[in-house]
């Protein structure tokens, strides 16, 4: 690893994002966890909601910001979440689906567009819908609006991935989520599941050939130090379901849950608009540095997916009354 690299790691392992600068003592202090790099714009929106709060509570209510893995990967945040070492935790509705297979609904695969669908749907019936289940039996209280993450692409260091044709075989990490686990799976590749926090040196030492994630985080674990070819497949569209343990939440007066619920929400469209621009201008950026672009036909991938039942074993892990939601966005998927 790069002298630089290794020390903006150290460096970021001793930063924590205090929010809620209260001169006195606040009645609530809460932590929130995350696996994305400090500097990353979802850590600096979590930070704003903090402040908000603050400043909305007169200084009753704080919350503290641990990003770049601090508290540990994405799974390791749920489970403290869940189980209230930590209060708030910001899973993806595929770290989710590890526990509940209905928030798997929006990364089924080559079903979202473009965000003109993802947005009416996940903030419409679909979502209403998953929101209430993760509350019922997940031991989580969401907030109404998901925090976007992005459409993930495919980077790797061997060739790039053109159709499903060329994805056989491909060593590549993945998140440790059952659904996106399977899609690989089903497209005959050879998904690696990982935290994001271990995925550069993985992509370094050649565990793996390649990973999926948004540009955004391309850009922001340096990946692109470590691969040649970033393929716009377009396979998922993933995004943050901010969610608080339901004791913690419950313990907070009504007025301070009404507090939480609005900042969150409110900051929720500036966050999703921060992504838009970074779709804009991260791809010129990954370029200048070197990497490689292509687009890729997506039908091939739709098509082995549907021949290979995978469309049909999540339709029923999920649920028809989700599936039907999601087909009544976008349209027939199988």
């Amino acid at each position: 690893m790069k002298t630089t690299r290794r020390a903006m790691t150290l460096g970021a392992s001793a930063l924590v994002f205090s929010i809620g600068r209260a001169r006195a003592a606040a009645e609530f202090s809460y932590k929130i966890g995350t696996s994305t790099p400090a500097a990353h714009p979802f850590n600096k929106r979590l930070a704003e909601v903090g402040d908000r709060i603050a400043k909305d509570s007169n200084g009753r209510m704080e919350m503290h910001v641990f990003p770049d893995s601090q508290l540990g990967g994405d799974n390791d945040i749920l489970s403290q979440a869940r189980s209230g070492a930590i209060e708030f935790c910001q899973p993806t509705g595929q770290i989710l689906s590890s526990i509940l297979p209905v928030t798997a609904i929006n990364a089924m695969g080559f079903v979202f567009s473009d965000y003109s669908k993802v947005w009416p749907t996940m903030d419409g019936e679909l979502g209403a819908l998953v929101r209430g289940q993760i509350k019922a039996k997940a031991g989580l209280v969401p907030m109404d609006r998901m925090w976007d993450l992005g459409f993930r692409q495919t980077t790797t260091s061997t060739h790039p991935v053109t159709d499903a044709a060329s994805i056989v075989g491909v060593k590549l990490r993945t998140p440790i989520a059952p659904s996106l686990i399977a899609l690989f799976r089903a497209l005959k590749a050879a998904p690696v599941g990982m935290q994001y926090g271990e995925t550069y040196s993985a992509l370094q030492t050649h565990i793996v050939d390649g990973q999926e994630n948004p540009l955004s985080q391309v850009e922001a674990g340096k990946f692109y130090e470590v691969q040649k070819y970033c393929s716009m497949t377009n396979h998922v569209w993933d995004g943050y379901w901010i969610c608080c343990n339901k004791d913690a939440w419950d313990a907070l007066p009504a007025d301070l849950q009404a507090i939480t619920q609005k900042n969150f929400n409110d900051v929720a469209l500036l966050q999703r608009d921060d992504i838009a621009k970074l779709n804009g201008s991260t791809k010129g950026e990954l370029e200048a540095k070197g990497m490689v672009f292509n687009d890729c036909d997506a039908d091939s991938f739709r098509k082995v997916l549907k021949e290979s039942g995978f469309y049909a074993e999540w339709k029923g892990k999920i649920g028809a009354e989700a599936w039907d939601l999601l087909e009544k966005s976008v349209g027939k998927i199988s």
